[in-house]
């Protein structure tokens, strides 16, 4: 499959077709979600996302790298170092380096503004040094640069058929929910690293302080007032999904399925949060197999529907073509997300 998303992308150097095939098994490795998503693309435009996905994960690996005190200055010089190859990667459209080669021809080849990959760095560098939020509104001025600039790169990718302009609000609300989520479903695995991405007000608003999340860790023990500041948490996350919902509609045709199918999937792991008691302190929720399933075959359905209406719209002369031939819909792409 890699050969055939590289081809049709017209990715033809040796060099950059393994920088993009970097990027796409550190997409299939650490993102099932998402890769799962990117499947569900039209093949021509998926090395894109991988390049972008893998770039994003490669930096928040070593923001997430575990150490002593002496570590964050270490993690400190790889982000520097990383700034410095994307910014010559960015100008020159050459790095040594496999997900920085594959972002710089990705930005080039989709007109990215440079300026969304500066704001991310400057948000990993936060999370060096910050460990928790005072209120949402800091939390969310962080997500501009970890969660909302992720959703505007991928806007170029996936296309519009509104202005652009008017679609980036919603596609930049995506990527905080998506990340809001992550946020609930991780509460205890973040509290190890020593952060916290619940508001601390709104913790207070319930009685609870990181002291109290610590206790609940470190004991199993269930705490209503927790379970209460949670749910107000899962709460403001669903009002996000509500803002990033129109936006959906905006996309191509083509790439609806991919994105209506990760809005799904997110949405479901805010679900398996509630049905499991809000219990994240001490366990991962995750989305039942069976309905994983149901969603990717639903998202095979509206691929297959969308792709059938290009091609009846280009036999009738109305719409340019599709780059490439739509690609079968391939039964095992269920089993894989299962």
């Amino acid at each position: 499959m890699t050969e055939r998303e590289l081809d049709a992308a017209g990715i033809t150097d040796p060099v950059l077709r393994e920088a993009y095939d970097h990027c796409r098994r550190l997409n299939a490795r650490h993102g099932r979600t998402y890769f799962l998503a990117t499947r569900l693309l039209p093949v021509e435009r998926r090395p894109a996302v991988h390049a972008l996905y893998g770039f994003a994960r490669w930096a928040d690996d070593i923001v997430d790298a575990l150490g002593t005190g002496a570590d964050t200055a270490r993690r400190d010089a790889e982000l520097a170092a990383l700034e410095r190859e994307l910014a010559k990667g960015l100008r020159d459209g050459e790095s040594a380096e496999p997900v920085v080669r594959a972002l710089a021809d990705t930005a080039r080849r989709y007109g990215i503004d440079h300026a969304h990959f500066a704001d991310f760095m400057t948000a990993m560098r936060s999370d060096l040094v910050v460990t928790d939020y005072a209120d949402y509104a800091a939390l969310r001025r962080y997500m501009h640069g970890s969660a909302a600039v992720i959703g505007l790169q991928m806007l170029p990718v996936l296309g519009t058929v509104t202005d652009r302009g008017t679609a980036a609000p919603h596609a930049a609300a995506l990527g905080v929910a998506f990340q809001l989520t992550n946020f609930l479903r991780d509460v205890g695995e973040d509290l190890d690293r020593g952060r916290v991405y619940l508001p601390a007000d709104l913790l207070a608003a319930h009685g609870v302080d990181r002291e109290r999340l610590r206790w609940s860790r470190d004991t199993g023990r269930r705490d209503p007032r927790i379970t209460s500041a949670l749910r107000a948490f899962e709460r403001l996350t669903r009002g996000v999904y509500r803002q990033a919902a129109p936006g959906l509609a905006m996309l191509e045709p083509v790439s609806r399925p991919c994105i209506r199918t990760a809005f799904v999937l997110y949405g479901g792991i805010l679900h398996a949060v509630a049905e499991g008691g809000y219990a994240v302190l001490h366990r991962r929720s995750v989305v039942p197999r069976r309905r994983r399933a149901v969603v990717a075959a639903d998202g095979l359905a509206r691929v297959a529907a969308a792709r059938l209406r290009a091609r009846s719209a280009a036999a009738r002369g109305t719409e340019q073509a599709p780059l490439t031939a739509p690609e079968p819909v391939e039964p095992r792409m269920v089993e894989e997300v299962a």
